[in-house]
């Protein structure tokens, strides 16, 4: 038996349910609504576990700081 992770089974369910509430209508931008509907709420989190520390949120992250910073400021999340 395979794991899965409960978020990826909590996004497939959401995904799931929005795609059958289309009733039929062709679905337009999933990957950018996705994106953004995942992205947002865990920088903030990392960013709160991290006590505002960029450089250690994007440790944590996996990612470049420049590049969390530029995505801070995508979703106007500094302050």
């Amino acid at each position: 038996m395979t794991y899965r992770h409960p978020i990826t089974e909590c996004i497939e369910t959401q995904l799931q349910r929005y795609l059958e509430d289309l009733k039929g209508t062709p679905p337009s931008g999933i990957y950018g609504m996705v994106l953004a509907a995942v992205e947002k709420p865990m920088l903030q989190l990392v960013m709160q576990h991290a006590k505002q520390n960029q450089s250690l949120a994007a440790q944590y992250l996996g990612i470049n700081r420049n590049t969390l910073h530029k995505k801070l400021v995508e979703h106007q999340l500094l302050k």
